[in-house]
This record gives structure tokens, C-alpha cells and sequence, in this order.
């Protein structure tokens, strides 16, 4: 039954083995730890596994860059490369940069806020605010009953 996972299929396969540990990884820290500059860490090492899947998905062994000729006159033997992926993959890049940056834009709104990023510490403080203000709302309606 498990015959085909052998030496040359796994160290062949060593990208997408790469891509699962990766990605567990970046997953691990996102649910594990509770500082939340870790967890956007996280977040990269899990999407930075997902360029590198795509990216192996798109390369072709013999492939070529999708430059066609001037006179149009092309050779049916020539392999050609998908572009699609790294463009794809282009994208999500800037995408995953502005995300990081809007999460660690939030980070320090919420340290000044809190003065921790700690998730623990803010759940700690958010409870205790809301434990002060039901206890002031309560004093204030029960003085005019």
C-alpha cells in the first residue's frame, strides 16, 4: 500500500513536504501563542507556504518563458510555462503586505489602548471594564427607582 512513498518520491515531493510543514507551523503559532505580534508571524510563515505552493505548482520541468515571436511562427515542440501562477502570486504578495501592516497598525492602537498585546491580558482588562461599567449602570439605576 505504501509502496510509491519511497526515497525518490519524497525527495522529489520535498517542496510540498516544505509547503505542509510550513503551513502547520504558521497554523500552530496562530492558535497556540497569544501575543499577537506572534500570531501575524504566523500568519506570514502560513501564506508564505502558500506561495510556495502555488509556485510548484506552476513551475514545468522544461519549460520556457510564454514569449511568443515577432512573425508569430511557432515551434509546436517548444514547452511554455504557465504564467499565471507568479502573477497570481505577485499580487497576493502585496496583499500580504498591506494585511501585515494593517494588523501591526492595530497592534499598536491596541497597546496603546490596553498597554499589553497579550490576548489574555486585553480579555483580562475588556472583562473588567465590563464588569465596572454593568456595576456603575446598576448603582446609576438603582438611585432612581
Amino acid at each position: 500500500m505504501f509502496d510509491e512513498f519511497t526515497g525518490p518520491f519524497i525527495i522529489g515531493h520535498m517542496n510540498y513536504w516544505l509547503f505542509i510543514i510550513l503551513m502547520m507551523t504558521g497554523l500552530y503559532i496562530v492558535v497556540a501563542k497569544g501575543n499577537l505580534v506572534k500570531k501575524i508571524v504566523g500568519l506570514n510563515i502560513f501564506q508564505t507556504s502558500v506561495f510556495m505552493l502555488y509556485i510548484s505548482m506552476g513551475k514545468v520541468t522544461g519549460g520556457t518563458a510564454p514569449i511568443f515571436p515577432h512573425d508569430l511562427d511557432i515551434d509546436p515542440d517548444v514547452i511554455y510555462s504557465n504564467p499565471l501562477p507568479h502573477v497570481l502570486i505577485l499580487t497576493a504578495i502585496v496583499v500580504g503586505i498591506a494585511t501585515t501592516s494593517l494588523g501591526l497598525a492595530l497592534i499598536v492602537r491596541i497597546n496603546e489602548e490596553y498597554g499589553s498585546i497579550e490576548e489574555e491580558r486585553i480579555l483580562e482588562i475588556e472583562q473588567a471594564i465590563t464588569v465596572a461599567e454593568n456595576t456603575a449602570h446598576g448603582d446609576v439605576m438603582g438611585g432612581r427607582g
